[in-house]
């Protein structure tokens, strides 16, 4: 299928055309690329793919957008599927990409004063593209959705209820761009990306830090709107709130005044007198102070999120620079880096100077032996629109009927030969009481009790047979009741987890490796070929037969030839869906999409 692809901002209109292939498996080809921006009354810069720049007509974004369909016809494309646009403000409500409806259209204007520079640039492109292409289906991409998995306490503001009902909440930005250098980045290392923990920055006119764990992103700098973070071109990022309350009496400016301020008058445009990073290091090397404390602050607000980030993911596995300063700039990349050898990431001078990008290359820039992996990498948002579009129409077309039995797994505990020794005495052998589905797998007759800083639990189960380590597996509310802060993990990654007793008849154990089971599906090797479905894959779970009807998205396929199909949740994601004796899910969509990045 063939997806062309509208990037519009403020300032600057980016399109690209991509040729998919009809299923998930495959690459794709970019067949243009440009850029038109800098407008002004004597026209605009135009930027092809493999050409220079030049100037052009358009004197604004709807004249540029305008001129789209004659570049096309130009290179010889035509025969689109789709018209695919990038959405700054999805909210809540948009997780993946949407048809763009006149009900969809409604509720993202509605969410213009959460982006009032970005949802109205990207409106007036999809407008203006329903002109060009009347007959084609619209589709957008939401720059918010990527970090829609973000826990509750990533997201909440300590505020009023009143004002959180409201949707008084952090969002996150530039999820399709973080969302694009995390699989890329996990394809440079040739690890999982569910394998690695990842703090992106993407460092341009705009700027952003995310935490991405297990192949999610799990915390954001940006928060309700693209103004809280790291600082930026001409936005502040992070400041405190009573300055609305201070400007308003000492300089009687209103909210409003104060606001657009803060989007369009601070940052480094602020600090040094222009926006453009570049000028501000030419500033900066001519012994300009202004520029020289500019291009500090900037480096250490984004050194102290990757610090942050680090200790909130337990550990860091790789770094990744992207955005137009994040590519380019050695210089910013090695102030940034400066100080955190305590993580135990350190630069190559050498390789940090002399990055190469070409044919969206992921070159490592980290010293030789570095226990922290540093990566640059050329940001591909309009491919990534591309791809999410063609999945969700992929995923749109009839798909064969995968339903699979859903199984509530309640606290239990997996057990190693030296804590069966210390909670029942040497040489004990537990007595397997009941089989369980999985071929091989049982639960014992015997009992522990869990004790944590605040709370015991008692009578929980033991499943066998014997682990190389003792594994713990709680509910998240469980955790609470112990008063340990247990990791959502897959089963068997129980590095840095916390410590927890065991009590068994004759004595008490001390171990790591306690838990919340990420969700997950057994699946045995028969079912995975019928149904398109490799290990590895994540894939999203439709519980429609449910009080509440759920959609698990994110859970991860384990094919064996021993398992016998079934999909885990714990009892608070079943409390969650309302689930009442026996049910099914069913797999949804085409998910091959994920296979190379696991």
């Amino acid at each position: 299928m063939r997806v062309l692809v509208f990037n519009a901002g403020s300032s600057s209109l980016k399109f690209g055309v991509f040729d998919l292939p009809s299923t998930a498996l495959g690459d794709a080809q970019e067949r243009v690329r440009g850029t038109l921006d800098r407008f002004g009354p004597e026209g605009c810069d135009l930027k092809l793919l493999g050409q220079a720049r030049r100037r052009a007509e358009p004197r604004d974004l709807a004249e540029a957008t305008a001129l789209v369909p004659a570049l096309l016809a130009k290179a010889g494309l035509d025969g689109f599927d789709a018209v695919a646009h990038r959405i700054a403000h999805g909210g809540d409500r948009f997780e993946r990409a949407t048809v763009l409806d006149d009900l969809t259209l409604k509720q993202i204007r509605a969410l213009t004063p959460l982006a009032p520079l970005h949802n109205p640039a990207n409106l007036a492109a999809v407008k203006m593209a329903q002109q060009l292409w009347p007959d084609l289906p619209q589709w957008g991409v939401f720059d918010t959705a990527f970090h829609l998995t973000n826990p509750a306490r990533a997201t909440t503001y300590a505020v009023p209820e009143a004002w959180r009902k409201a949707g008084l909440r952090r969002y996150g930005f530039h999820g399709t761009s973080h969302k694009y250098v995390a699989q890329r980045a996990a394809d440079a290392l040739q690890t999982p990306l569910r394998d690695l923990r990842l703090v992106s920055l993407h460092l341009g006119n705009g700027a952003s830090a995310c935490a991405i764990a297990g192949g999610q992103s799990v915390d954001s700098s940006m928060g309700l709107t693209p103004l809280e973070g790291l600082v930026m071109g001409t936005r502040s990022g992070d400041v405190d709130p009573g300055l609305f309350g201070f400007l308003h009496r000492q300089m009687g400016l209103s909210a409003p005044e104060v606001e657009d301020a803060l989007y369009r008058d601070s940052g480094l445009l602020a600090l040094a007198g222009v926006s453009d990073m570049r000028e501000v290091e030419a500033r900066a090397a001519t012994g300009d102070h202004a520029a020289q404390l500019a291009i500090n602050l900037y480096a250490y607000r984004a050194r102290k999120y990757v610090g942050a980030y680090a200790a909130a993911m337990g550990g860091l596995d790789a770094l990744v620079f992207t955005g137009g300063i994040g590519e380019n700039s050695a210089s910013m990349r090695r102030r940034i880096c400066d100080g955190l050898e305590f993580l135990g990431l350190k630069l190559d001078d050498d390789r940090n100077t002399t990055v190469d990008l070409r044919g969206r290359a992921a070159p490592q820039i980290q010293a030789y032996g570095a226990r922290v992996n540093v990566l640059v990498t050329q940001t591909a948002e309009q491919l990534m629109i591309a791809q999410e579009v063609a999945e969700a129409m992929r995923a749109a077309r009839p798909m064969p009927i995968r339903r699979l039995p859903v199984a509530v797994s309640a606290r239990h505990v997996h057990l190693d030969r030296a804590a069966v020794d210390a909670l029942f005495g040497p040489g004990y052998e537990l007595t397997p009481a009941r089989p369980l589905r999985q071929k091989g797998h049982w639960a014992a007759a015997e009992r522990v009790t869990l004790e944590g800083p605040k709370g015991r639990l008692e009578h929980v189960a033991i499943l066998g047979p014997l682990r190389p380590h003792t594994q713990v597996e709680v509910s998240r509310t469980d955790s609470f009741a112990l008063g340990l802060d247990a990791p959502v993990r897959q089963s068997g990654d129980i590095s840095g987890t916390p410590r927890i007793r065991l009590h068994g008849t004759v004595g008490a154990y001390d171990t790591t490796g306690l838990i919340v089971a990420a969700r997950h599906i057994h699946m045995s090797s028969e079912d995975a070929r019928n149904w398109g479905v490799s290990n590895g894959d994540m894939v999203d779970v439709c519980l429609d037969q449910t009080a509440r009807g759920l959609t698990f998205t994110h859970v991860l396929v384990r094919v064996s030839d021993k398992a016998t199909t079934e999909m885990h949740i714990d009892t608070d994601e079943a409390n969650a869906a309302g689930i009442v004796g026996a049910v099914e899910g069913e797999i949804m969509g085409d998910v091959a999409i994920t296979r190379r990045h696991g």
